[in-house]
């Protein structure tokens, strides 16, 4: 689980945005570029390459 304080601080690597945690919270999406971003042994993985494109 994401510390909410961690959580407020982040932001989208590719447009600076907003991100929020996915329904499973496994994730942080940026709804603006439609991509997510995994959360691994507990540290969100904010590399641009790694993320993941959604619907």
């Amino acid at each position: 689980m994401i510390n909410k304080e961690l959580l407020d601080i982040l932001a989208c690597p590719k447009c600076k945005g907003e991100l929020k945690l996915n329904a499973q919270e496994d994730g942080l999406v940026c709804d603006k570029c439609k991509l997510l971003y995994e959360i691994r042994d507990d540290i969100p993985v904010m590399l641009i390459d790694e993320a993941r494109k959604i619907d």
